[in-house]
């Protein structure tokens, strides 16, 4: 696929990026250098490769998920300006 100035155009303004006309062919240029790395990564054999989510093998650190603080509704709500209930009490956005 080859990008040509119009389609920059229509790229940028999807963008909402503003481009003088005299930038847009060096726009497409680079539109053009980055589809192109892409070809040549959709050319690689990954078959049999499992993802990665890190370049160095390690094991996320996991909890047990238990409430650890809590129980002071009072001490919490202190802070609030408006506190109804047990609640804090916002004011009305939606009609």
């Amino acid at each position: 696929m080859s990008i040509d100035k119009d389609t920059a155009r229509k790229v940028a303004h999807l963008a909402r990026i503003r481009v003088a006309e005299d930038d847009l062919p060096a726009l497409a240029d680079e539109f053009n250098k980055i589809l192109g790395f892409i070809e040549q990564l959709n050319e690689v054999n990954v078959d049999g490769i499992e993802p990665m989510t890190s370049v160095t093998p390690q094991r996320l650190f996991r909890r047990e998920d238990v409430v650890t603080d809590g129980g002071m509704p009072e001490k919490v709500l202190k802070n609030a300006p408006d506190a109804r209930e047990g609640f804090f009490a916002v004011p009305k956005v939606v009609e």
